[in-house]
């Protein structure tokens, strides 16, 4: 199961030797996935965000909802909401905290995250994990963008290291994830009974019920760009078409057995 994460994340080639991507994924101290995705994100010009998403992702989730306020709670974290993406909510949370932190100082920033529902020590740890981070991306020479990424640049560095958790919308309002994992989307998202066709998840947690937590809605081509290198591609139905005077067929492309298209015109002579 490793090996064939690493394979999917092109840490490792087909006869598991360590590529140039792997080498450079093992000196940062995170995840193989997360670690993936900041690589992605040095060359798509968004490291600047994908490193605030990053070092979240990398520890315990900063947001507090105690059991007795929980309304209060949500309605606090509300603000930092993206209407399509649980990681842009991470980014919104960390521009609010640290434009109060260097408003207020230091010693009032324990009541302002009680006030909140933030966990302070946990958002101290999330600053020092980016900073962390942050040194041994320009270690790696990795470019730190001046300017915003868009939503695409974003979450197509996702994708390279949550690729196997992409999942397509079903009829009855669930998601059918790759190899077959029949999921629904976490109540504490924001795309929670939102219609989203297609969504990644950063992770999967079994309770009552398979839930997807931390969510993006995602584009089906951008599937193709990210993982062709794992896309299984059948040809149908080839057929001689006298007008263009050539064999065409119809393409089909699945990815960990999700349809990512079907009935796409291709020449039959490739």
């Amino acid at each position: 199961d490793g090996f064939h994460l690493l394979e999917e994340l092109q840490a490792v080639d087909a006869k598991d030797v360590l590529t140039l991507k792997g080498r450079d994924m093992a000196r940062l101290p995170v995840d193989p996935r997360l670690a993936r995705v900041l690589l992605e994100a040095g060359q798509r010009h968004c490291l600047h965000e994908l490193l605030i998403i990053v070092s979240a992702l990398g520890i315990q989730d900063p947001r507090e909802r105690p059991l007795e306020r929980q309304q209060a709670a949500d309605e606090a974290h509300r603000r930092f909401w993206h209407v399509e993406s649980d990681f842009l909510a991470f980014v919104n949370l960390w521009n609010f905290h640290e434009e109060q932190r260097q408003q207020i100082g230091t010693n009032k920033m324990r009541k302002f995250c009680q006030q909140n529902f933030l966990s302070y020590m946990r958002m101290r740890e999330w600053r020092e994990v980016h900073r962390q981070l942050l040194l041994l991306c320009q270690e790696l020479k990795l470019p730190i963008n001046k300017e915003p990424a868009t939503y695409e640049e974003i979450h197509q560095s996702v994708l390279t290291g949550f690729i196997s958790q992409v999942a397509s919308r079903l009829e009855d309002g669930s998601y059918l994830g790759a190899r077959s994992r029949k999921y629904v989307v976490f109540r504490g998202s924001t795309l929670h009974r939102k219609q989203q066709r297609w969504l990644v998840s950063a992770e999967l947690v079994e309770t009552t019920r398979l839930f997807g937590r931390g969510i993006a809605a995602i584009e089906p081509q951008w599937l193709e760009q990210v993982g062709a290198h794992l896309l299984r591609k059948q040809v149908l139905d080839p057929h001689w078409e006298k007008k263009s005077a050539e064999v065409v067929a119809l393409e089909r492309a699945t990815l960990y057995g999700l349809v990512v298209y079907s009935g796409r015109r291709t020449a039959y002579s490739r």
